[in-house]
């Protein structure tokens, strides 16, 4: 089918592009930007007439809950959810149930996803058998087999540094980047909120901002030592910022996100035990989040993602230390990032290359940009548009958001994968 997307405001960092262009679509792909292809006769026009386009977001890290916790939402609902926020590519840790440690389970994802139809889902395996931090997971397996466009060990700490050392020898080998979470688990010792006043008031379990810190200074020097690359997720605190920093200067093959909530929310936000606000990592303090927003003005944080974990309503209905961490975010990715133009802390490019070019990169993924012969993955959004965040109101089967009732601003209009509309605000 060929598509006119005509007259928005086309933003596309990796080409250098930032100006009202009219886009030709043909196949799924782009075919022209700015001047019509000989012959082009569009089948369906969109009009982006005071709009933004730009390339289909892609999330470094969003759990779908299937197959496991059908319960809390699947691949079908996640990914729905997903193209009504502009994201067309999602990445899902290995912490499934069962956990991606064989190429059967990534093989299953990525065919519910391309039933479903709505965005493209990959996958990173397991580092180690179970996530059990004891035996390496055959990872050139994964990668060849699976599909796996890297490793992690998810959310689950490995105590034996000897086992960790040899499983980022094992990714370097096979040429996988390693995304680590880091949180050394014995620190954090079943806390829930950040060490700090608030914790002490409300009398909550904490977790130290040396529980991050502690687990980056390990992974710094066993990459130093094993030349891996190496993608920290979703940094919470402004001294593992400086760590990261001073690391990347030195050479090391490096890169890091930060989740968008992260960007906004502090400790204050618990409230009086909002359990919304519980979360992992942690909220942290104002300090640590100006540190991280700095870090994103300077590029030691290239990428932002949602760190979507969708959750039934009863998982955070028990006291606070009780309920599960996590929010459904993908609807509010693209917004809260935005605010970040809105404050002047970034340019609109550099919001818009931090969504979608430097994830792309991270992931090894040619998506994330709109040059003549790509895919055509493309989010269409009204810069000026204002609009309540409601709970129930959300797509994701998770309703589980500490941003309820919040004005943003930024909202998807029209959402193609391989051109073909799979959301439209309109219908």
């Amino acid at each position: 089918m060929n598509i006119l997307i005509k007259s928005g405001h086309l933003i596309d960092p990796k080409n250098d592009v930032d100006g009202i262009h009219d886009i030709y679509i043909s196949d799924g792909q782009i075919a022209a930007i700015g001047k019509s292809p000989k012959g082009f006769m569009a089948e369906q026009t969109i009009d982006a007439n005071g709009k933004t386009v730009i390339p289909g977001i892609v999330d470094l890290s969003a759990r779908l809950r299937e197959p496991g916790h059908e319960h809390k939402g699947t691949i079908a609902s996640e990914t729905r959810a997903a193209a009504a926020s502009g994201i067309t590519t999602l990445c899902v840790p290995p912490d499934t149930d069962p956990i991606i440690d064989n190429p059967a389970v990534a093989e299953l994802i990525q065919r519910r996803a391309e039933e479903a139809g709505f965005a493209h889902v990959v996958t990173l395996g397991a580092l180690t058998m179970g996530l059990a931090g004891e035996q390496l997971s055959e990872m050139a397996e994964l990668y060849h087999e699976g599909g796996c466009i890297g490793v992690s060990n998810g959310t689950r700490y490995i105590n034996n540094t000897l086992i960790m050392r040899r499983a980022m020898e094992y990714a370097a080998s096979c040429g996988l980047t390693v995304f680590i979470t880091p949180e050394e688990h014995s620190l954090v010792n079943a806390g829930v909120a950040h060490e700090g006043s608030v914790s002490t008031r409300l009398g909550l379990p904490a977790i130290p901002e040396a529980a991050e810190t502690v687990a980056v200074a390990r992974e710094l020097m066993l990459v130093e030592q094993t030349g891996v690359r190496a993608h920290f997720c979703r940094l919470s605190t402004g001294r593992a910022i400086n760590m990261i920093a001073r690391a990347q200067h030195d050479g090391l093959p490096i890169t890091a996100d930060v989740a968008a909530h992260q960007l906004h929310l502090t400790e204050m936000d618990l409230g009086y035990f909002n359990s919304q606000c519980h979360l992992r990592p942690p909220l942290r303090t104002q300090r640590d989040l100006e540190c991280l927003q700095h870090g994103l003005q300077t590029g030691n944080i290239t990428a932002v993602c949602s760190d979507h974990q969708p959750h039934d309503a009863d998982a955070k209905l028990a006291p606070f230390s009780e309920t599960e961490p996590g929010m459904s975010a993908l609807e509010t990715l693209l917004p809260l990032t935005l605010r970040m133009a809105d404050e002047g802390l970034l340019t609109p490019i550099e919001v818009v290359s931090r969504l979608t070019q430097h994830p792309a990169e991270i992931l090894g993924l040619d998506k994330g940009h709109l040059g003549i012969g790509a895919a055509a993955d493309i989010c269409i959004f009204d810069p000026e548009q204002y609009w309540v965040v409601d709970a129930e109101k959300l797509v994701s089967q998770g309703k589980n958001t500490p941003l309820h009732g919040w004005e943003l601003k930024g909202r998807v209009t029209h959402t193609l994968l391989n051109g073909k509309t799979v959301f439209s605000l309109e219908s």
